[in-house]
């Protein structure tokens, strides 16, 4: 039973997932922006330079439809040890991060979420890998809900502005 290889979705559109406060958020209400998706953690050492970089792509790029969800994970070496409603108050207080912060997920195993299971469905990592390897890896996602790259942990947000714009069909 692989946890990514049942995925039968056409688009992350098909999902529902829970805000940081338990509320539902259909995706399919992003319909038409184009996604950065990125697991997130306070803790870790690549949490400063990630949300000081989403904020600035978030604050630049909004306008023209680029969103940014985040989902808070504590997988690795419990680096988000907190609620999601502490993961959500500290991206807005510390970056003053606008972008949506969801509830707290496991990207790998079993108890994956199924839009994790979609998003590693639709692009491996490096070497192949389907799973998930450290905090703020990023899956830059379509109008139409479909992936088109998935970035490493240590691939800076801002080192993905090009393609950003590609894809918000901006110069």
């Amino acid at each position: 039973m692989g946890a990514s290889q049942s995925v039968i979705e056409n688009s992350i559109h098909e999902f529902t997932v829970k805000d940081a406060r338990g509320k539902d958020v259909n995706l399919s209400d992003y319909r038409g922006k184009v996604l950065l998706v990125v697991n997130v953690a306070s803790k870790c050492g690549f949490a400063d330079a990630n949300y000081s970089q989403l904020t600035q792509l978030y604050t630049t790029y909004k306008e023209i439809g680029l969103e940014i969800l985040a989902f808070p994970c504590n997988q690795f070496l419990r680096k988000e040890p907190g609620s999601s409603q502490d993961a959500l108050e500290f991206a807005c207080k510390k970056y003053k991060a606008e972008y949506p912060i969801f509830g707290k997920v496991r990207v790998n195993g079993e108890d994956t979420a199924p839009v994790y299971k979609y998003l590693k469905a639709q692009k491996c990592g490096s070497l192949g890998s389907r799973r998930i390897k450290w905090n703020f890896t990023k899956f830059l996602v379509d109008e139409e809900g479909h992936v088109i790259q998935r970035y490493s942990p240590t691939t800076p947000p801002l080192a993905i502005q090009n393609d950003i714009k590609k894809a918000l069909r901006v110069a």
